[in-house]
């Protein structure tokens, strides 16, 4: 093992020994009592099988006979879920098959961060992923199953999903996916055409016909956003079919993929000789394999609070000191939008997860002794699957990259680091995605310009005012103050803004996180600007100085002149009220730090 990540995962397990202690013990105490089912009274068992067949219902009684719960993310609006309308039927088929029953256990929302850009919906987004683990642990409480399969795709769902999954920790779980959409317009020309319009340059017209040949079918975005990363991370940690992540929707082997996870899940059940339940699946070093694999792929800055509160719920304790560590020990090794042309469906055809896992596993990166769905070890998940004779095969994956310009090697990586930092300074600590910055962008030093709301830019830009050297600051964007919504309405305007010459940098305690890109952003700044942060005491000129390579974020004024300085505050009242966003009010009260995870749910009993 590389000896730096080596000395990370020891420094988890010390930190986490007495959290994860008592989570084996929680789920151990939960295994004992057998297959719940088994304890409830008649009455209870009778409303559980109610609207099963005679056959299933004896099998339900004898309880000889796996039942595989369902829970589903599927919704029509979102177009990675989409497909997932006709999974149950897919699963309780292939689960009958091997003489096992399968009941849908129930439905979780599902929100797109991609239509609620810039909208109010974007500040329920974060919280929906503890709204999701709930809306899971409610499914899964009657205490009627034996194991169960998890479809979600996107941005907050998965999360959810393993953390409400890891609260049942005694069970086995296994996520399936629905594989991204085909490749619509290069990324590069959609982000052309995004510039354009926040120029003036091209109207709503071309704009709408731009986006709509991106986002064009069924399946998930193609952009290495927060999406693929969850596929790449959960699989990666063992919970996916060995090379299922990035499987095009509608296909021969999407489908055998689906009826073989739902199979291989009544094989691991604690009926059988095969039990692996997620708390096993999910330690310590399975957590490091996933963040050493998002920094080797450039992922999603959203998963510096997820995998957080993911962790958190298999009782192990992970920070940002812990994902700057690994991300200095991290080579880069794949360029996917927004790091860069190529997207999800180029990576799998250039190697996929297959070259992935040998690369890293090759270089000592990720931990190989860890349990899996599959069995033990990671090794097997250097096989990729194929369909020969209408029968699901897996065969050896590549032992090189297809294309040099999408996955590249540890001896010759594009980057010599993860390009994930940790700043700190008298702001406070956030964190910053440097694998996608041009060289020269890691440092800006510079006046800033403050504003309440992201939709404020938008004037200053138009009328000329931000065509300077400028630190943007845009503060009440936390956890607590709005729900931490995404910021990428910001993205265009400053990346014109960058291309014009001028030196520009973002700083917030609100989010960037999938879709990163270009323009230097210190994101998730705590303590955010309603707990007291100093971000909240920020006047427009103050010199900001934002450096990624000595991992700085610092407003240089005086420490007399800030104490003297009142907080600026803000009435969120409009932010917090119409669109739902009411109901989330007492949820937001709670929420924890971004390094903490940005949680509503994890509270001491």
């Amino acid at each position: 093992m590389n000896p730096v990540i080596q000395e990370v995962t020891d420094r988890i397990i010390e930190r986490s020994r007495d959290s994860r202690k008592a989570y084996l013990a929680k789920i151990e105490k939960a295994r004992l009592k057998g297959p719940h089912r088994g304890i409830l009274s008649c009455g209870n068992l009778a409303h559980g099988f109610a609207a099963c067949s005679t056959e299933e219902k004896k099998d339900l009684t004898a309880l000889t006979k796996a039942n595989i719960g369902i829970i589903s993310s599927y919704n029509d609006m979102l177009s990675a879920h989409q497909p997932y309308e006709v999974y149950p039927d897919k699963i309780r088929a292939a689960v009958q098959k091997v003489g096992s029953v399968a009941q849908f256990a129930g439905g979780v929302p599902a929100m797109c961060d991609g239509v609620t850009q810039g909208q109010p919906g974007m500040d329920l987004s974060l919280m929906s992923r503890d709204v999701i683990a709930m809306s899971a642990a409610i499914g899964l409480s009657h205490n009627m199953f034996d194991g169960a399969v998890m479809m979600g795709i996107c941005d907050k769902i998965v999360l959810g999903l393993v953390m409400s999954a890891l609260t049942f920790g005694h069970l086995p779980f296994i996520f399936i996916p629905a594989g991204p959409m085909e490749s619509g317009i290069p990324n590069k020309e959609k982000a052309r055409v995004r510039q354009l319009y926040a120029e003036g340059k091209v109207g709503r017209d071309e704009l709408l016909e731009s986006e709509s040949k991106s986002y064009h079918s069924a399946g998930t975005c193609t952009f290495y956003g927060t999406a693929n990363s969850n596929q790449l991370v959960v699989e990666v940690m063992g919970l996916h079919l060995l090379g299922s992540s990035f499987v095009n929707p509608g296909t021969e082997l999407r489908e055998k993929l689906t009826e073989a996870a739902a199979i291989q899940a009544t094989r691991i059940t604690d009926l059988g000789t095969e039990y692996r339940p997620i708390g096993h699946i999910v330690d310590e070093k399975s957590v490091v394999n996933g963040i050493v694999a998002l920094l080797a792929t450039g992922g999603s800055t959203n998963h510096t609070m997820h995998l957080v509160a993911m962790a958190k719920a298999a009782g192990i304790i992970v920070n940002w000191d812990d994902f700057d560590a690994l991300s200095s020990a991290t080579p880069l090794l794949t360029k996917i939008y927004p790091n860069g042309q190529a997207d999800i469906n180029h990576f799998q055809a250039a190697g996929g997860m297959a070259l992935l896992f040998r690369e890293l596993l090759n270089g000592g990166l990720i931990h190989n002794d860890v349990k899996t769905i599959c069995g033990e070890g990671l090794e097997i998940y250097t096989k990729e699957p194929v369909v020969r004779n209408g029968e699901l095969e897996w065969i050896d994956g590549p032992t090189k990259s297809l294309d040099d310009d999408v996955i590249a090697t540890v001896e010759k990586p594009f980057k010599a680091d993860g390009g994930l930092c940790v700043l700190e300074g008298n702001l406070g600590r956030a964190v910053i995605k440097t694998s996608s910055l041009r060289a020269g962008k890691t440092k800006v030093k510079a006046p800033a310009v403050v504003f309440e709301s992201q939709h404020d830019l938008d004037g200053a830009f138009k009328a000329g005012e931000l065509d300077k050297d400028c630190v943007v600051v845009v503060r009440y964007q936390g956890p607590r103050a709005v729900g931490m919504p995404e910021l990428h309405k910001l993205t265009p305007p400053l990346g014109v803004l960058q291309d014009k010459g001028f030196n520009v940098a973002l700083v917030t305690d609100g989010r960037m996180s999938g879709a990163s890109g270009k323009v230097p952003a210190a994101i998730h700044l705590y303590p955010e600007a309603l707990d007291g942060g100093l971000i909240a005491k920020i006047q427009d000129g103050d010199i900001i100085e934002l450096n990624a390579d000595e991992n700085i974020i610092r407003v240089h004024v005086s420490d007399e002149e800030l104490a003297q300085r009142q907080p600026f505050i803000k009435d969120l009242k409009e932010e917090r009220e119409a669109m739902g966003r009411e109901l989330f009010n007492g949820l937001r009260q709670v929420m924890t730090t971004p390094e903490e995870g940005a949680s509503c749910v994890f509270h001491e009993a």
